[in-house]
């Protein structure tokens, strides 16, 4: 039997942050959880490529927009489950474990894991709590988290919707909080724009915009306010 997990990572000009990304694909690799990795790319103009390749990942180009990419990857995909993961996002060693207990007793329900920051700041700690406290109770998890999903149930919900923003959030909303499962492993990703930017300053601007599109605001118009 072929192994399940097909992992998609989107990229655009990921080379600084790929290989920690692909590094810790390892134990999904050593345990055989893992089918392939497929880096669906955005046309990068670095070494994401090479970086891809060297690694023995399937490289996609597919029209920039990390929605598309998804699709894209999910096309490709040949694996009977999804793994969506982010490019700046590498995972705690037990998360192949997590997975693999999750695709045996929870086949009809998604995954995502525990956000964590690769920063000493203690605005770290604090967005940390804060943000898995938020993804608890509104069912409304960060991209960063990752996105563990059945081919069944990703095809059930329409999968990710082709848009320039807020693709996260909206597959997660139609999979809905009941039919969501939080992995007892962490998903740790960049912190370079909250460091750079301050930690509750970067904070509320991602709230402002996610409360925008609750709101009614359209993707592609929050995409024009994103940086």
């Amino acid at each position: 039997m072929p192994a399940p997990l097909s992992i998609i990572i989107p990229t655009l000009n990921a080379a600084a942050d790929l290989p920690l990304c692909l590094e810790s694909l390892m134990p999904g690799l050593e345990s055989g959880l893992i089918r392939e990795v497929i880096v669906s790319d955005g046309f990068s103009e670095d070494e994401t490529a090479a970086i891809a390749e060297a690694s023995g990942a399937t490289f996609l180009a597919s029209a920039k927009g990390r929605g598309r990419q998804l699709v894209a990857g999910a096309e490709a995909a040949r694996g009977d489950w999804f793994l969506f993961l982010h490019a700046d996002t590498a995972l705690s060693r037990e998360w192949a474990e997590r997975v693999a207990d999750h695709i045996r007793d929870r086949p009809g329900k998604a995954g995502v894991f525990r956000l964590k920051y690769r920063s000493d700041d203690k605005g770290a700690r604090w967005l940390e709590t804060r943000a898995n406290r938020r993804a608890r109770w509104l069912g409304l998890p960060y991209g960063d988290q990752g996105l563990l999903i059945s081919r069944k149930l990703y095809d059930q919900v329409g999968g990710y919707p082709d848009v320039r923003l807020m693709e996260d959030v909206m597959i997660v909303r139609a999979v809905g909080k009941d039919n969501l499962t939080f992995l007892d492993a962490d998903a740790r990703t960049s912190a370079v724009k909250y460091e750079r930017e301050g930690w509750r300053k970067r904070a509320w601007k991602n709230a402002w915009i996610l409360a925008r599109f609750l709101l009614g605001t359209s993707p592609d118009r929050l995409a024009e306010d994103y940086t």
